[in-house]
């Protein structure tokens, strides 16, 4: 099987809803294609296990996606995955030198690629290959296989690092934000706006937040000849339950984009009188401190294309963030471009399919004995 047949076979299975059906896929293709220790977890993970070492290197992905649009569902479905039954397969079409479906960037073609490079390398160390569930929705799955035990000492994340440095180049990422979603509540005491003076007013403590938020300083840090800076948008607002009542609650929502290594003191809305701070969601943000194993991942990018590849930063969050946070050390190096993930036209490019191929074979036989 071809790497664009292996590709286009993964990507027509609906998964944006219940990934069941292409794990059961990879799950099956791995027990027939190769002769490796093979898992599945309670999540619906998949992961295999070849070669032996003191060192692990995993090569991670995902299997899940976001929902299609209508053109890209065989029966011009739409949220449901189609004609409302979740059985139909999602269109690919292949066309001027790409693949076109929900997945071929993000990222079921990297997953393709990793598990031809696994069926074919003769790995250095124990080499494992890991297709995850639930990445588009706070990386349910990678979480729960690293509760379970999944610790590599190394892994390379298939995410986009294609067309950062430069057109046509696949580079290796060493860094990437994280995001931290944060709700701000005040509150207040209700009251007649005839006599507002009687309450206490949750829209002005709220405001009062908004300032302190604005006024804290996000840290940034340097990476790879980069700077990477944190951001903090406040991008919801709710409160007030009539034109003629002093609210006695007011809530708003914080986007925080996070670096390696430290936080914004959001913390200190916590200082105002009645206003209370809680986080709902904490994607890590990742940092590769091993320069010997990002410039090993390099070479091998290096050598597996026309390009010179770089070392770069992704301005959004991964697994590579879980896997980083739990110990691991990790890198970025796949297909997707910038602006085709989620789209309604995603898309891929079969020659940096093969691309990414080539690398992840290539730095399974030489890491970790290169060092």
């Amino acid at each position: 099987m071809t790497l664009v047949e292996l590709t286009r076979e993964l990507v027509a299975i609906p998964s944006h809803e219940d990934e069941t059906a292409a794990g059961d896929f990879i799950e099956t293709w791995l027990r027939r294609e190769t002769d490796a220790d093979v898992t599945r977890d309670a999540a619906g993970n998949v992961i295999a296990r070849k070669g032996t070492g003191e060192e692990t290197l995993a090569l991670v992905g995902h299997h899940d996606v976001v929902a299609p649009a209508e053109s890209q569902v065989s029966s011009g479905g739409g949220d449901d995955g189609g004609d409302g039954d979740g059985t139909s397969e999602y269109v690919v079409d292949e066309r001027d030198g790409r693949l076109y479906g929900r997945g071929t960037a993000d990222m079921k073609g990297a997953v393709a690629a990793a598990l031809l490079a696994f069926r074919d390398a003769d790995p250095a160390g124990e080499l494992v290959v890991a297709s995850f569930v639930g990445e588009e929705v706070g990386g349910t799955g990678a979480r729960h296989a690293i509760e379970k035990g999944f610790a590599p000492d190394y892994a390379v994340v298939g995410e986009g690092s294609t067309n950062y440095s430069g057109p046509d180049v696949t580079d290796v990422a060493v860094a990437h934000k994280g995001r931290r979603g944060s709700t701000i509540t005040a509150r207040g005491t209700a009251a007649h706006a005839s006599e507002a003076d009687a309450g206490e007013n949750a829209i002005y403590r709220a405001t009062a937040a908004v300032d302190r938020v604005r006024d804290v300083e996000p840290p940034s840090v340097d990476v790879a000849g980069e700077t990477l800076e944190g951001r903090l948008t406040v991008t919801e607002i709710e409160g007030g339950s009539a034109m003629n009542v002093v609210p006695a609650r007011c809530a708003f929502t914080v986007d925080e984009r996070t670096v390696p290594g430290e936080r914004a003191a959001l913390e200190r809305v916590k200082e105002l009188e009645g206003v209370e701070w809680t986080v709902d969601q904490d994607l890590p943000p990742m940092r590769c401190d091993d320069e010997a194993f990002a410039e090993t991942v390099l070479e091998a990018a290096a050598g597996s294309q026309a390009s010179e590849p770089e070392l770069v930063t992704k301005p959004h969050a991964t697994d590579a963030g879980w896997l980083s946070q739990a110990g691991a050390e990790c890198v970025i190096c796949g297909p997707s471009e910038p602006g085709e993930a989620h789209t309604d036209d995603e898309s891929v490019s079969i020659d940096v399919l093969e691309r990414c191929r080539e690398t992840y074979r290539r730095v399974a036989e030489r890491w970790p004995s290169a060092r």
